[in-house]
């Protein structure tokens, strides 16, 4: 991939508290631009070519910052210390019992009421790359350790953005970081993602109890959770299935296979997803080191603020989350795979890619 990205900032608003938040963008050579806010290392817009070159922004979105403060749908976000649920807000390491912030009835959600995503990172240029960096101190929503972050936004030429995540800390920690964009490949305020076509690499998925808590693995086939071909999710939101009444929709994390790499780290990131909108002819695949995708449908927009006045209802949206698995620190045969340690580095990389399909 060779990118040739400028990248260039701006002031976008102040706090309460009266601290500046700025916008970064991100160009490539074709016109692609993605923009950036240093409030919550946020995912703001992505302004990306149809099949006929017209541009639109295939995220959701607010207008200010003062509105992702405000909002409770993490839109865009860099999530951390912990992305998805930790059940009861607790977990156990090293025969201690850390109780967490709970923000979302027992349980903790993305790690917390005031989270990553509400933090205001450090930024840096690199070589036409974005370089954001977080302190988070021991007992930061509960959390041991102080622990340190940095995310590199990079868009190369082809379409692709690559995040790549490194954390590093003094004690022992669970970390599991994701970004938490909405994506809408039609580029039209106001449009759902029902005829979206999605694919996903896993043969199986976490079912949940009705606290969204991870209760048993089960086989996607035969059932309206299979993905490993290509299919609609406007008819597969239709089907029943005690899950999606459970969830009001997909909100649940594939288990996604293995990588055939070999010792280099670089060959666990593989294709695991492809989104595909048949209307605009853009095509969104997401390829990453990691374990597990939350493919969550919006289920829980109803009428939101997004960009523009527009008012976001359910399904305007969807998110294709990188990660461990939710409650995966309190899972004893996967606690290991989730807990950093000092002197070792947390790294994780996903990328998202944006091409157009041409023919129907």
């Amino acid at each position: 991939m060779i990118s040739t990205a400028q990248l260039s900032s701006e002031p976008w608003g102040t706090l309460n508290g009266g601290d500046p938040v700025r916008l970064f963008t991100l160009r490539n050579a074709h016109g692609m631009k993605i923009a950036i806010s240093d409030l919550g290392a946020t995912l703001v817009s992505w302004h990306a070519p149809d099949r006929t070159g017209r541009l639109g922004d295939i995220l959701l979105g607010h207008d200010t910052p003062a509105e992702y403060v405000a909002a409770t749908t993490y839109m865009g976000g860099l999530i951390g210390r912990w992305a998805n649920r930790i059940a009861d807000a607790r977990f156990t390491l090293d025969g201690i019992e850390y109780t967490l912030d709970r923000n979302e009835g027992a349980n903790l959600l993305h790690g917390g009421s005031v989270g990553f995503h509400r933090a205001i990172w450090d930024v840096s240029e690199d070589n036409g790359s974005l370089l954001m960096r977080l302190d988070s101190p021991e007992g930061d929503a509960g959390f041991p350790g102080n622990v340190t972050t940095q995310v590199r936004y990079m868009l190369d030429d082809d379409g692709t953005l690559t995040i790549e995540y490194e954390a590093v800390t003094d004690a022992a920690t669970p970390l599991n970081l994701t970004s938490h964009a909405y994506f809408n490949l039609t580029g039209r305020p106001g449009a759902d993602i029902r005829g979206h076509m999605l694919s996903i690499d896993a043969d199986q998925f976490f079912e949940v109890d009705a606290a969204m808590i991870p209760c048993k693995l089960a086989d996607v086939a035969g059932n309206a959770f299979d993905f490993r071909q290509s299919a609609p999710i406007g008819a597969r939101l239709d089907w029943p299935h005690g899950q999606l009444v459970q969830a009001g929709g997909f909100d649940h994390c594939y288990v996604l296979r293995d990588s055939a790499g070999g010792d280099n780290p670089a060959d666990s990131v593989r294709e695991v997803a492809c989104l595909y909108d048949p209307a605009s002819g853009r095509e969104l695949t997401v390829s990453t080191d990691q374990r597990g995708l939350q493919f969550y449908s919006g289920n829980w927009l109803k009428g939101d603020a997004g960009r523009g006045g527009v008012a976001y209802q359910a399904h305007a949206g969807l998110c294709l989350e990188a990660g461990g698995f939710p409650n995966q620190v309190n899972m004893p045969t996967e606690q290991g795979d989730v807990i950093v340690r000092a002197g070792d580095t947390y790294r994780q990389v996903t990328a998202y890619k944006i091409d157009v399909r041409h023919g129907v």
